[in-house]
Order: C-alpha cells, then sequence, then structure tokens
C-alpha cells in the first residue's frame, strides 16, 4: 500500500462483474452474548460505544 491507497490490477468489468453476484455471508452467530454485543455495540472507529 502505498499512501492508504490499494491498486488491483483487475479490470473494472471484472471487479463490476463480481460484486454484481456478491453476497454478504450471514453470521454464524445468532444467540448468546457474543450475538448480542455484535448486534448492539458501534463500531471501533465511533467508540465500540454500548447501544441499548
Amino acid at each position: 500500500m502505498h499512501k492508504g491507497t490499494l491498486d488491483v490490477l483487475v479490470d473494472e468489468q471484472v471487479l463490476a462483474e463480481r460484486r454484481k453476484h456478491w453476497v454478504c455471508k450471514e453470521s454464524e452467530i445468532q444467540t448468546g452474548y457474543l450475538a448480542r454485543y455484535a448486534k448492539q455495540v458501534s463500531s471501533a472507529s465511533t467508540g465500540a460505544i454500548f447501544r441499548t
């Protein structure tokens, strides 16, 4: 990485095709404290604040 960028040597059409077929994987953790934490805590960049 140079200057905070990542250069990918893949054609833009190929990337667009990959994006079109990409599906976000559902979390395997559905119950328990870790699931509750994942649903109710904000990202680390915002301070990982627990939302009630």
